[in-house]
């Protein structure tokens, strides 16, 4: 059993499907208190952190319907990104795991960065919408260091990912990439563009995809964010309904 902390975008098919069935067991046996696993490092540690496991579920979600799957379970735990369980394995050493785990075979949508300035491409726009200024001033870190270490970057990344980001943050984020392939839009996709925001960042997954817009295809955002439009929508029908 795994729950791994990195974005699920860098999980290949089977480890995608494989944490998602993984993670319904998991909170089944915190639901039901079940027996079986319940010793595992996985079970002990998000014991208390099941909103936030919410949030992963989410995630894997929002991955799997970026790459054409369906997804009927969900999840009766509320997301709550407040509180995280601390990590079993670094998020540098998950993605060394998986880099000898995919030794000779296909990678996940994302692929697993050699170099500090590649894993933050993909990461920039997650931290955009989080904080701003975190994202100049790792913006302006790597543009001046010569020496960047991969690891400790990958740790910081992941450490930020788990912050949520502000509704305006993710509107924000939706924006800038939607600026990266409006130039493919055809005028009716445009004008669907400016219905919603779920709107544009559909289109926008679905231009970067057909345009092969790598540098767009290989962002943690673009699926991500899919799961915080939803959330924040709920979080606002939520409080409609409470007044």
């Amino acid at each position: 059993m795994r729950i791994w902390d990195i974005h699920p975008g860098y999980l290949d098919r089977s480890r995608l499907l494989g944490e998602h069935r993984e993670l319904h067991g998991l909170a089944s046996i915190h639901l039901h208190n079940k027996k079986g696993y319940a010793a595992h490092p996985e079970t002990k540690r998000w014991r208390e952190h099941l909103g936030a496991l919410a949030v992963r579920h989410g995630w894997l979600v929002a991955e799997l319907a970026l790459r054409g799957y369906r997804h009927h379970s969900p999840l009766p735990i509320p997301p709550n990104p407040a509180h995280w369980p601390p990590y079993l394995d670094a998020p540098s050493a998950q993605i060394t795991l998986l880099r000898a785990k995919y030794a000779g075979q296909s990678q996940g949508r994302i692929p697993l960065p050699e170099h500090p300035q590649q894993a933050w491409a993909q990461h920039k726009y997650s931290i955009l919408a989080r904080d701003p200024n975190a994202y100049r001033d790792i913006g302006k870190r790597l543009v001046n260091a010569r020496h960047e270490d991969l690891a400790p970057l990958l740790d910081e990344l992941t450490d930020l990912m788990r912050h949520p980001p502000s509704a305006g943050g993710v509107l924000n984020a939706v924006e800038h990439m939607w600026g990266h392939v409006r130039k493919h839009a055809t005028p009716e996709e445009k004008q669907h563009a400016q219905t919603s925001p779920a709107a544009r960042l559909a289109c926008t997954q679905r231009l970067a995809q057909v345009q092969h817009e790598t540098y767009l295809w290989h962002s943690t955002a673009l699926s991500e964010m899919r799961f915080w439009l939803d959330f924040y929508a709920e979080t606002s029908d939520t409080s409609h309904r409470t007044h």
